[in-house]
């Protein structure tokens, strides 16, 4: 029954596209110029830009929430440089600062208490501000969205199996779990994952290339503990993020019979700058506050492991003496709080699965990274093997009543550094971060540095415990990202935008994967889509010459000034 109701749904929306030729679908239900296929911070420009060019336009998202990273947690923003934000995605952060000029929106503090710091400091006379609540993130989500005539549906998870229906290279309808249908004339995979390019049949990799593959010495495994040259630009040094000098691997110290702690790879690290299949860490970036009106104490989860954290405790012991996370100032006494050193947030090589995983392993390795966090929280804040100057500053916080749906106060939003990357006619490469080779499509600019955080944890040749696969390389100016990278192969799917599992190699993707370039290249996702849409054609027709002057019209960022 499935099976037959699935094509008669194909059939009859097929023929609504065919009748319905060079003008807008929305009149019949279900149909609509543009689909958007993800609620991330690309999927909201992405829909915002498709709605102000005149296109009938449907966000799917599949969990309950918008905003993805954005409204999950990622409140220090990660931008490099300021300039190489424009468009919509440089009015998101103007609309925060215009948030915050609301004194009815700050409930836990003044206004003038408030100092943010670090990369992303908004400085005196700046039109924009970049260090936000997630809530206050999603409200205004929200307005930007209200202001436009889209439809927004939650809760709908595509089928993975046999959900895009295609003919002559084009997605002709895509059906969710539920068996819900809709068709368009253009989809854009605005998803961390890239679910949609995938179920798609279009061409991906997931993991780390060689060094080889595309000539470049920061991809692959980084087993370095130096200071590295690279293409004689930048540097990067293997050591941070790791472990103090001496912590023992094993169970019982000294002794490989007793087998290894968790989390450590017995067989790596690999060969320097070979390929492999795995992923940077993830973590959830935590909003927490030290409000106690508004705090929820970290408390000890259910099945408790001490095991789990006996690294951390051996890291101690053996002379680190921090607390191991970047604790930034938000608005409110909250923060964003994300990985720092050797044993920190970052759940290290438990991730490798999650990019092709099911829905319901996914779920498995969301959960139990969030027990992982809700561990290592408690147990800086309680644990008697943590020195007690530690414990009285991470117990002094915890999480927020008032930012997530959560009785526990944590988000949903796992951070998904990386996931699938789609190979189209252009990928972008460590010789793009570093401005060696310059693409003459340009559909925005990233800015950030080549960042990947740690991949592996394994035993040394020397027997103690290390991680691998830190890159934190500088990028000197804001470089163009090819318009080629976000469409797949012509002969792959003719009516498909991938802004954010673009192609690029693992090592550019860690410079490309900010949320503040998401918005940017969903939007120009949705500019393209428009202009083929008007034109009739595939969006790997469209010229260059003619996409060009709506994205500066738009007001995005195409090369790199101080202006």
């Amino acid at each position: 029954m499935k099976t037959i109701l699935r094509s008669i749904l194909f059939l009859a929306l097929t023929g609504l596209i065919i009748s319905s030729s060079g003008c807008s679908m929305k009149s019949r239900d279900n149909a609509y110029d543009i689909v958007i296929y993800g609620g991330t911070s690309a999927g909201v420009s992405a829909a915002i830009q498709a709605s102000r060019m005149g296109n009938s336009v449907l966000l799917i998202e599949p969990t309950t929430r918008l905003g993805g990273l954005t409204t999950g947690g990622l409140g220090q923003t990660d931008i490099g440089n300021k300039q190489a934000i424009g468009g919509i995605s440089r009015e998101f952060y103007r609309n925060i600062k215009g948030y915050y000029r609301d004194p009815a929106n700050w409930n836990w503090q003044d206004s003038t208490e408030y100092r943010d710091g670090g990369q992303t400091r908004t400085k005196q006379g700046e039109d924009a501000m970049w260090t936000f609540e997630p809530s206050a993130a999603l409200k205004v989500y929200h307005k930007m969205l209200g202001d436009e005539d889209i439809t927004i549906v939650y809760s709908q998870r595509l089928d993975r199996e046999e959900g895009v229906f295609m003919s002559n290279l084009a997605i002709d309808s895509i059906m969710m779990e539920s068996g819900e249908v809709y068709a368009a004339k253009v989809f854009i995979d605005a998803t961390y994952e890239g679910d949609l390019m995938a179920t798609a049949g279009v061409s991906y990799t997931v993991g780390r290339e060689s060094s080889e593959a595309y000539g470049e010495n920061l991809n692959g495994v980084q087993a370095n503990d130096t200071s590295l040259s690279l293409l004689g630009h930048v540097s990067v040094n293997g050591r941070n993020h790791n472990f103090v000098h001496g912590v023992d691997p094993y169970v019982v110290k000294g002794d490989p019979d007793s087998g290894i702690l968790p989390f450590l790879d017995e067989s790596g690290p690999g060969k320097p700058g070979t390929g492999d299949h795995r992923v940077q860490a993830y973590c959830y970036r935590m909003c927490l506050t030290d409000h106690p009106d508004n705090r929820i104490p970290f408390e000890k989860p259910e099945g408790y492991n001490e095991l789990d954290y006996e690294l951390l405790f051996r890291n101690y012991a053996a002379g680190y003496d921090r607390i191991p996370w970047i604790n930034s100032s938000m608005p409110n006494k909250k923060t964003d709080t994300n990985n720092k050193d050797g044993f920190s947030t970052d759940f290290i090589g438990q991730n490798y699965t999650y990019p092709e995983a099911s829905y319901e392993e996914r779920e498995r390795i969301r959960e139990r990274h969030r027990q992982y966090q809700k561990g290592l929280m408690w147990s800086l804040g309680y644990h008697p093997r943590i020195p007690e100057k530690i414990r009285n500053e991470v117990s002094r916080w915890g999480t927020c009543k008032d930012e997530f749906e959560r009785e526990d106060g944590w988000q949903q939003q796992l951070y998904i550094r990386e996931a699938r990357r789609m190979i189209s006619d252009l990928v972008m490469t460590q010789y793009h971060c570093e401005g060696i080779e310059v693409v003459d499509d340009p559909v925005g600019l990233a800015a950030y540095g080549m960042d990947s955080h740690m991949v592996q944890r394994y035993i040394s040749e020397e027997g103690y415990a290390l991680n691998e696969g830190n890159v934190q390389a500088h990028v000197k100016a804001p470089y163009p990202i090819s318009y080629r990278s976000i469409v797949p192969k012509a002969d792959e799917c003719s009516n498909l935008v991938v802004p954010v599992c673009l192609s690029a190699t693992h090592i550019a993707f860690g410079s490309i994967r900010m949320e503040p370039v998401f918005m940017v290249l969903g939007q120009s996702a949705s500019i393209a889509s428009s202009l083929a849409i008007d034109q009739e054609i595939a969006l790997q027709e469209v010229l260059f010459t003619d996409l060009q002057p709506l994205l500066l019209e738009y007001q995005q960022q195409l090369t790199n000034s101080k202006n």
